[in-house]
């Protein structure tokens, strides 16, 4: 699924966004504000994929919210769709997604969700995982990585060499490592098959895995277990 949060003071323009995206089968409307100060705050919350967002606005400028996010390494695209064409060469230095010019019509805003959807595309393609934590960005090889761990608001991927924190969810990054040797073993661990040592019961309905190259160890359930075994082995 695409998540999607969009905000547009102009209540009229919302709605049209809204009609549109809506009756796209792979996309889940997760907020449609028209305050921006409000939208940011539902951005860090409900992490939404992409946000269409008008710019003129008051309070907030659509322009400020997108600077705000670019400066906090926020895993959202941004989609601008405004009646203003002054702001395409600024917008395009925040690394949008597209720029819409108002009034638009329902092609011109699918085409923006088609670009999207070829960008995760090629994002799950490669060999190297991106993340990012407060400014810094770090590109992994995936084969290096041995198990991600959910813990409270963190997350560490754990690699032979070092482990890696950032505030990415385990949907996020499962969502990057789709496709390949990576499992959801557990709500807090993505685990890479290819490293795992060795499996024993840990309760009635989990196990404990054990890893090449690392001490640490993860948690996996009973029916991924089974479901791992059907498809790897």
């Amino acid at each position: 699924m695409i998540r999607i949060g969009m905000v547009d003071d102009r209540a009229y323009d919302l709605e049209k966004l809204n009609a549109i995206l809506q009756t796209e089968p792979d996309v889940d409307i997760v907020f449609a504000v028209q305050d921006a100060e409000e939208a940011y705050s539902l951005v860090k919350t409900t992490k939404p994929d992409i946000l269409f967002a008008d710019i003129e606005m008051p309070n907030l400028s659509g322009y400020e919210l997108a600077d705000l996010m670019h400066t906090h390494a926020m895993d959202t695209a941004i989609v601008f769709v405004t009646a203003n064409s002054g702001y395409a060469v600024h917008a395009y230095e925040l690394n949008v997604l597209d720029y819409i010019m108002k009034p638009f019509k329902k092609e011109r805003l699918l085409k923006a969700l088609d670009r999207y959807r070829e960008r995760r595309r090629v994002r799950q393609g490669r060999d190297v995982l991106m993340v990012r934590h407060q400014s810094d960005i770090h590109f992994i090889r995936k084969e290096d990585i041995i198990f991600i761990e959910r813990t409270g608001r963190s997350t560490t991927i754990i690699t032979p060499d070092r482990n890696y924190e950032t505030y990415q969810t385990l949907n996020e990054l499962e969502e990057q490592l789709a496709g390949g040797d990576f499992i959801r073993a557990h709500r807090s661990y993505l685990i890479h098959i290819r490293h795992v040592k060795h499996f024993s019961l840990f309760g009635k309905t989990s196990y404990r895995v054990t890893f090449h190259h690392t001490n640490l160890k993860a948690t996996i359930t009973k029916e991924k277990l089974d479901e791992l075994k059907r498809h790897f082995f």
